[in-house]
């Protein structure tokens, strides 16, 4: 009899213990919840606008680095053995042409190991100009590349359907950052800053072609000048 009261009385007791775990718990992940809710209502404004900032960046570099280094790199290729290797890149086989794609930034690692040598031995200097100068150099390299091997790439299967995900949700996420603060602010910094550019030229240009002149005995090649003279030249 006394056994039988014992077990009853254990029973209890760690029945009481378990509702009294579970209340804590339930307790516990509330509170939890609680505390989530109340920091991501906190954070989520500032977070959003970092992220739209962000997005931002990457749009102004495309704008601002990856057309122009592209477009500088086809400037180039008015030059015959530049031109040359063009036509052999668009010849290439998919394959071969994903290959030509991550050859640039395979090139250039070791550039980037050796600015990291540079910033551990303190050329912080040295260290940041060379990442910097490798970095433009392979967004212009694969920028100038992508756009002779597309129609290669576009022939594998999985890369196709890659782009063909990407491009449009690209599209709806710029659509969305062009309407932010954020791009509006960049696109007037843009702005202002090409015009300071265009002040700067127009105030410096007529003591370059001055400067050209004296060394070269020519006339400056963009200036109104030299196209006068090309176009009364005898035919």
């Amino acid at each position: 009899m006394l056994t039988i009261v014992k077990t009853d009385e254990f029973r209890t007791t760690v029945t009481k213990a378990l509702a009294a775990i579970w209340r804590f718990a339930v307790i516990a992940l509330w509170t939890v919840r609680e505390l989530l809710r109340t920091a991501w209502s906190i954070v989520r404004g500032p977070l959003i606008s970092a992220l739209n900032i962000a997005a931002a960046l990457i749009i102004l570099f495309e704008e601002w680095g990856w057309r122009p280094l592209s477009n500088l790199l086809g400037w180039l290729a008015a030059f015959a053995p530049i031109a040359a290797l063009e036509r052999l890149l668009a010849r290439l086989p998919p394959y071969g042409a994903l290959v030509a794609l991550a050859l640039p930034a395979s090139l250039l690692l070791p550039l980037k190991f050796l600015a990291i040598w540079l910033l551990a031995n303190e050329h912080f200097l040295s260290a940041t100009l060379l990442f910097v100068g490798a970095k433009i150099a392979s967004t212009a390299l694969v920028a100038r590349i992508f756009l002779l091997v597309k129609p290669s790439l576009m022939q594998i299967g999985w890369f196709a359907a890659a782009y063909g995900w990407f491009v449009p949700w690209k599209d709806a996420l710029y659509a969305q950052i062009r309407a932010s603060w954020a791009w509006r602010y960049g696109r007037i910094v843009k702005a202002r800053l090409l015009s300071e550019v265009r002040a700067g030229w127009k105030r410096a240009r007529p003591r370059v072609e001055d400067v050209w002149r004296r060394w070269t005995g020519r006339e400056f090649p963009f200036s109104d000048r030299s196209r006068g003279s090309a176009d009364i030249s005898p035919k």
